[in-house]
């Protein structure tokens, strides 16, 4: 790098700097070095979440309701057969709607042919090795909707701190890089601020129908959690030591 090159660096160092945030004031004192520092840690996730449901129809509501009142009973029975508490399944939705038929010609008056009843639950797994027992047990109780999978850390405050090392790490390095770029050395720490962290949720696209199923009739679905990444960011300040001059 040329003389004219580092000269440059340090002029646009001191004046990021010195100026901060780029709505506030022009601030003076000693020349700083200001960088922004990420870090990334990958992790397993271990918990899970899916939701399965059915749909019934008759030709009344009431029919249609018994129906699938008898159908989710069996779908509970058998998710709870597969070592589910109670407490981790919780109905997420329930509805009834009529289904008209129209008149093609436009002249006679719409006619209600039947009802269509949906209830669906939502099962949180305290272990991602469940998923696909659970789905296969649904579907041979009479389930025709699975939708909804995700998954998701139960403790993240391990990986989420593991990452903030990291960006301060990553932070540092860069900040003597630039230090050196502008003919200096790093000075003492001033100020690093943890802006953002992120424990993603992962989801799996699950669009399974299966409006007939048997016990034992398949093997249970292949589901497989992967990993995620923890994600943390920081802002970093440090003093910039110039090198005496020779």
């Amino acid at each position: 790098m040329t003389h004219n090159s580092a000269a440059a660096l340090a002029a646009f160092l001191f004046g990021i700097a010195g100026s901060g945030d780029a709505q506030e004031p022009l601030r003076e004192g000693p020349p700083q070095i200001v960088v922004t520092g990420r870090g990334e840690v990958r992790v397993v996730p271990d918990l899970a979440t899916v939701t399965v449901g059915v749909q019934t129809r008759a030709a009344t509501a009431a029919q249609a309701t018994a129906e699938n009142s008898r159908k989710q009973l069996a779908i509970v029975s058998a998710i709870k057969g597969r070592g589910v508490l109670a407490t981790q399944i919780s109905t997420s939705g329930f509805s009834v709607q009529s289904e008209t038929q129209y008149d093609r010609q436009g002249q006679g008056a719409p006619r209600t042919t039947g009802y269509l009843v949906s209830n669906s639950v939502t099962v949180e797994l305290k272990q991602t090795e469940q998923v696909g027992p659970v789905i296969d047990a649904a579907l041979a109780a009479g389930a025709n909707q699975v939708h909804g999978l995700s998954f998701s850390v139960s403790s993240p405050d391990s990986a989420r701190r593991a990452a903030i090392a990291q960006a301060v790490q990553n932070a540092r390095q860069d900040a003597e890089v630039a230090a050196r770029a502008a003919g200096g050395t790093l000075g003492s720490l001033i100020e690093i601020v943890a802006v953002d962290y992120q424990v993603p949720m992962l989801q799996a696209r699950v669009a399974y129908m299966r409006m007939e199923a048997s016990a034992g009739a398949s093997a249970p679905p292949p589901i497989e959690a992967g990993s995620t990444s923890v994600t943390a960011s920081i802002n970093a300040r440090w003093r910039f030591q110039p090198s005496p001059p020779r």
